[in-house]
């Protein structure tokens, strides 16, 4: 059974692709590519999933994204 998250994708200060899985604390990963961080991102939320079998992971839905500046 396929299950879906909400991958939020940012740029850092060197230009590599971060992204992070809210829903599943600590699972982040970069890479130079839109397309091979979509491979990585895969693979990472493959992995957490293996490793924390059994556990719930929080249904999160994305609201939206908004930038404030302080």
């Amino acid at each position: 059974m396929k299950r879906e998250f909400t991958v939020v994708i940012e740029r850092d200060e060197a230009g590599y692709l971060v992204a992070s899985v809210p829903s599943l604390p600590g699972c982040h990963t970069q890479a130079r590519s839109m397309d091979e961080l979509m491979e990585r991102v895969r693979e990472a939320m493959e992995l957490y999933l293996e490793v924390t079998e059994g556990a719930e992971a929080p249904s999160l839905e994305l609201v939206g994204v908004h930038r404030v500046a302080v």
